[in-house]
């Protein structure tokens, strides 16, 4: 007799597996990009260790720092929590809070704590700080209207914004093949290029504070809560990749029942998915030349115009 799981602890699952994969997957692409530049590079399960020595250290607040510095990582990890809930990580059937939201609530959810964090740095009054916030609110304005053109687009295709019915839609038919869902994955990845602070955007693990985002906000924290920003990060970047694949383009190899052998199966091709992008990434990564500051909303501004073509491919019959 074959043993079912719950449908709870499946969801629970969902959140664990993003939860403990997402340190890995930023090792695993570091070392991918010390490869591919000919160095050994660290060991892929680095920000595990990482993370375990920020857990230990003492925690330190600038002076005049509200307890808005100290709240907004506990909140912003409690929103990358949230997400995995609502998308399909390991299942293609729906869990009890599958449709507990669309995929805009995903994004809401997730722009909220990028708001929170972002707040957070504003709050130190550290320049370093304040420019990354500022920077990262300025190319937000142009890249959340991008995230909305794709759901527009893949809403008019399917009939739905729900995650899990718009991965069914791709899997029983040959959506993926459209132009217009083309042109949709193709403007998500670039926002998933930006929002995970790549090249051609940002060094990830620069050290440049003039040509900072994503890092530079972080810069006050020590600790614990700098501990939590740092994993919240790999969580966004995780998820955004689960968004990509299990939603837009691969959405195959996700458990149909609710059998154990079929959920590890899901974790084994979740997780095998998931690092093929990576590999993506960290060719994109080694391959270009960071771009200046000012040419960024040249780069978010393209992928706005594939979203918007995307949308105008529906109805001139491309969809």
């Amino acid at each position: 007799m074959t043993l079912s799981l719950p449908l709870a602890l499946i969801q629970v699952l969902q959140v664990l597996t993003t939860l403990l994969a997402a340190p890995g997957l930023s090792g695993f692409i570091a070392k991918v990009e010390a490869r591919l530049q000919g160095r050994r590079g660290p060991r892929v399960l680095q920000p595990y260790f990482d993370l375990a020595k920020m857990f230990r250290k003492e925690t330190l607040a600038p002076e005049g720092a509200t307890w808005v510095f100290l709240a907004a990582p506990v909140v912003a990890m409690a929103c990358y929590l949230t997400v995995p809930m609502l998308i399909p990580v390991l299942t293609a059937y729906p869990l009890p809070l599958g449709y507990m939201g669309d995929i805009l609530g995903g994004g809401f959810i997730l722009a909220l704590a990028s708001f929170l964090v972002a707040v957070a740095a504003a709050e130190t009054g550290s320049p370093y700080a304040q420019l990354g916030s500022s920077r990262s609110k300025t190319f937000a304005a142009i890249t959340e209207p991008v995230i909305l053109f794709v759901v527009f687009a893949v809403a008019l295709i399917t009939a739905t914004d729900l995650p899990y019915a718009l991965a069914e839609t791709v899997r029983s038919a040959s959506q993926i093949v459209r132009p217009a869902h083309l042109l949709a994955s193709g403007a998500l990845f670039m926002v998933i290029l930006y929002e995970t602070s790549r090249i051609p955007v940002e060094t990830h693990t620069g050290t440049n504070e003039f040509g900072m985002i994503e890092t530079a906000r972080a810069f006050e924290h020590s600790g614990p809560f700098y501990a939590l920003l740092t994993w919240g990060s790999a969580m966004k970047q995780l998820i955004l990749y689960t968004i990509l694949i299990n939603v837009f383009v691969a959405p195959w190899g996700l458990a149909t029942t609710q059998q154990v052998g079929a959920v590890l199966l899901a974790i084994a091709a979740f997780l095998g998915k998931a690092c093929v992008v990576g590999v993506v990434v960290a060719v994109i990564d080694d391959s270009f030349a960071k771009l200046r500051l000012f040419k960024i909303t040249e780069f978010v501004a393209g992928a706005f115009l594939l979203a918007v073509v995307g949308v105008f491919t529906v109805y001139l019959g491309g969809g």
